[in-house]
């Protein structure tokens, strides 16, 4: 029987002239959405990501990635301090006008927690870090963070697959 199973519709190797199906590939990966927000001398800066995770529970840690060519992420480096909100299935614009606009959050209502990173209302979970280390990862830099307080809220989570967005409903 072949190692490969038939289900398998299209097998490649990744190169770098064709970046698109491997994009196609890793889309099948559902994931959650997040913003993640830092305070910098041009204002309230955001970011929307789906590369987040839980990392550690003792010390508390977070991560996230980002590109390091996006003209965003000088801003993430450059800040002590950020927040990671993950989005409920009712911030699908939300989510739209960040990923369009750095500077979105000057349109649009936030709180500013301690240390003045923007803090999105109505969000199912929202950790706000201290920066702990970054690790150079390909086009990408991981960001960990050390989770300094987390707010929740119940409520039905924004998804992304394949390319698009939808939500994951509790039963």
């Amino acid at each position: 029987m072949n190692a490969i199973s038939k289900d398998m519709a299209h097998t490649f190797v990744p190169h770098k002239e064709d970046t698109r199906t491997l994009r196609d590939a890793f889309g099948r990966f559902a994931t959650g959405v997040t913003i993640v927000t830092c305070n910098s001398d041009d204002g309230p800066i955001c970011i929307t990501a789906n590369s987040f995770s839980s990392l550690s529970l003792d010390p508390p840690l977070i991560m996230w990635a980002g590109d390091r060519t996006s003209r965003r992420f000088p801003y993430f480096h450059k800040a002590r301090h950020f927040s990671v909100h993950v989005l409920s299935a009712e911030q699908a614009e939300l989510c739209f006008g960040c990923s369009r606009n750095a500077h979105a959050l000057r349109d649009i209502d936030h709180m500013r927690c301690e240390n003045g990173t923007p803090l999105l209302p109505d969000c199912l979970a929202r950790f706000e870090c201290e920066q702990h280390a970054y690790h150079d990862a390909g086009d990408h830099v991981i960001v960990v963070g050390k989770v300094l307080k987390v707010s929740m809220a119940d409520g039905d989570a924004l998804t992304f697959y394949a390319g698009k967005f939808g939500q994951f409903a509790h039963q």
